[in-house]
């Protein structure tokens, strides 16, 4: 017999002894966008928490615990990415097609380690992984690695999809000999599945694994082996499934909890999602201006629901596409200016990365201010609006904000909800302290501020990763 733990029967986690306290030149907040000065944040060496965030004087002897120094730099929440794929490297190195399957689920993994490590010494402290792209489940295992007190490797909160759901025909591999028959030597970039009985199975199932989201497929090349003869056909993207498909997919992973992310890239495909309430929508570059809307302004206007959150990985499109003529980039930049104009809020910031190397995830951040975006906004979407993004169902609708409401009671305790249910992406009482510090100037030079190398000082829930630009671990 199996019995399921509950709310009420969680144990209580013991009360907090030591504490850390850091010193902070400098210190972000996403919730007011202004820069605070002198800044004393109160960490929990027990649970993680934030407990106090007061001003300071220059009297130190005042605090207990142990005192971090960093009155010298600029304090932020920890960058949260919600576009990753740590069981790829870069295309320039390899191609998405080698990789799939030319590697081993071995070397994907190990790789997957080191990416997991090289981001989070980049100030990223939390991501989103949307699809192992033919590793099967092996990001669950991965998840487990770099969870809780005694993890085996240094990595960042690690929210996972598994596998992505796309029906046949429309993903890779695709093999060269045998046109009719998916994938490649049994490896398939995606979990196939045709007709609504098959989505709702493919969604049961993902969830059963213990994926923290389900991602979807919703528009691809699925004539891409046109491309030899009659390139534009090849290279459009069109609907794969259909709304009854979307829907019953959608409508299943809410009813067990969990979120939604879909790539969709065409304005009909992105119209019908938005009407499903999806969580997420990834890339978005591809909104085809009509007669009644020649920006795509009033489109954007759509995504203001409170509900569906924009990721326009920018820095993918900029990685691949520059310098090739009009190519997706354009349309993205399109998109995203569209989105400016609205004064969209409603944005996360995720590179798609892992098509470049892991790592440099800000480029993100620093496109996003090259095109015209307030960078106090950008850091909120990289930071708050990161977590808003990935954090569980659980924490949305009434009884969301009503549990965002007593955060500062200290109940969010790690050992008591898990590494993925604390608040985090705010400097905040009740909050985990996933916290960042830069050497850099936000004004006068966003981008050397955002890169890894001006990133000195990186904790993640109370415990310190990288201090004074160098691994601890």
């Amino acid at each position: 017999m199996q019995f399921t733990m509950t709310a009420n029967t969680v144990p209580e986690a013991q009360p907090t002894a030591a504490t850390k306290v850091i010193l902070a030149g400098k210190l972000f907040d996403p919730y007011t966008l202004q820069i605070l000065e002198n800044q004393a944040i109160t960490i929990s060496s027990d649970s993680g928490l934030i407990l106090e965030v007061t001003s300071i004087g220059n009297d130190f002897a005042s605090f207990d615990g142990e005192v971090i120094d960093l009155r010298h730099l600029t304090v932020l929440p920890g960058f949260v990415d919600t576009h990753v794929h740590f069981f790829l490297h870069a295309y320039a190195e390899t191609s998405w097609d080698d990789q799939v399957t030319k590697e081993s689920i071995a070397e994907r993994t190990i790789r997957a380690t080191v990416h997991a490590k090289r981001t989070l010494m980049a100030g990223f402290t939390a991501v989103r992984d949307l699809g192992t792209e033919g590793a099967g489940d092996a990001d669950i295992s991965l998840r487990k690695c770099l969870s809780g007190p005694g993890a085996l490797i240094p990595g960042p909160r690690y929210f996972c999809a598994t596998q992505a759901i796309a029906p046949t025909g429309s993903y890779g591999p695709k093999s060269s000999l045998h046109m009719s028959k998916e994938g490649v030597d049994g490896v398939t970039g995606t979990e196939v599945a045709d007709g609504t009985d098959e989505c709702i199975k493919a969604v049961r199932r993902q969830i059963g694994a213990g994926a923290d989201w389900i991602k979807i497929y919703a528009d691809y090349r699925f004539r891409s082996r046109l491309s030899e003869v009659s390139h534009r056909v090849g290279a459009a993207s069109v609907a794969t499934f259909n709304h009854q498909e979307l829907s019953a997919m959608i409508t299943t992973a809410h009813d067990c909890g969990v979120k939604v992310a879909v790539h969709a890239t065409n304005r009909s495909t992105i119209m019908n999602l938005l009407s499903l309430g999806v969580d997420s929508i990834e890339h978005a570059c591809d909104i085809v201006p009509d007669s009644e809307d020649a920006t795509g302004v009033e489109f954007m206007r759509k995504f203001d629901n409170g509900k569906t959150k924009y990721v326009p990985t920018l820095a993918v499109f900029y990685t691949l596409g520059q310098g090739k003529g009009e190519t997706s980039w354009d349309h993205a930049v399109n998109t995203f200016k569209a989105a400016l104009e609205v004064d969209l809020d409603n944005i996360a910031c995720g590179g798609d990365t892992g098509a470049f190397a892991h790592g440099t995830n800000a480029l993100e951040l620093s496109l996003m201010v090259r095109l015209g975006a307030d960078w106090r906004k950008v850091l909120r979407w990289a930071t708050l609006g990161g977590w808003e993004c990935v954090r569980s169902q659980m924490w949305e609708g009434k009884a969301g904000q009503a549990r965002l409401a007593q955060v500062g009671n200290l109940k969010e305790d790690p050992r008591v909800v898990g590494d993925n249910e604390v608040p985090f992406g705010a400097v905040k009482r009740g909050f985990i302290a996933d916290l960042i510090a830069t050497t850099g100037d936000f004004v006068t030079d966003f981008d050397g501020a955002v890169s890894a190398e001006s990133i000195h000082f990186v904790m993640k829930g109370g415990r310190i990763y990288k201090r004074d630009g160098l691994a601890l671990v």
